[in-house]
């Protein structure tokens, strides 16, 4: 069995439906970003200040790259902005892992968000629906070209977990 993958945008839903998955699947399951935490014993937030977002994007290349070369299946769900970076979706494509997009709309991912402004550095200094909704909308808009190599895309849009991961299971087999 490959690894898995999981990209997507912040709020899609990659690390909640990866635990999920790992449970179905009877997988390891690693979030890039609090692996990175542990790492660096240190939060994302605090190295985006301290060190700047091109030390960060650094060490999260190199764990990525350790985690393609794993013999061991797991799960990983990456940041948003893992694959835009570097070789990385090069990487993981011309790997056997499987790769797999959770796909979110601008209202979902902003509806999402908004609950959870505090805890995420890069929307943090967004007050108003309006802002994030346009922020969200010029990252997808950047982001899209990487998200959609993947070579499955599950949207999530209205549907339940256990009905995303089912779709998520189905594509994988």
């Amino acid at each position: 069995m490959h690894s898995i993958f999981l990209l997507g945008y912040m709020g899609s839903g990659k690390s909640t439906l990866g635990r999920r998955l790992s449970k179905q699947l009877n997988l390891p399951f690693f979030d890039l970003d609090k692996f990175i935490e542990e790492e660096e014993n240190t939060s994302i937030a605090k190295l985006f200040s301290t060190k700047g977002e091109i030390y960060f994007r650094q060490i999260e290349r190199d764990i990525l790259h350790r985690f393609i070369a794993r013999d061991k299946a797991v799960i990983v769900a990456l940041g948003g902005g893992t694959p835009c970076y570097f070789d990385n979706m090069e990487k993981l494509l011309s790997s056997e892992h499987k790769t797999l997009y959770i796909k979110a709309s601008i209202p979902t991912l902003s509806s999402r968000l908004m609950l959870e402004k505090e805890t995420r550095p890069m929307i943090s200094h967004l007050t108003t629906k309006d802002q994030l909704n346009e922020f969200i909308g010029k990252h997808l808009f950047e982001r899209a070209p990487f998200y959609q190599q993947s070579q499955s895309i599950v949207s999530v849009d209205g549907k339940s977990i256990e009905e995303i991961v089912n779709e998520m299971t189905d594509l994988l087999a």
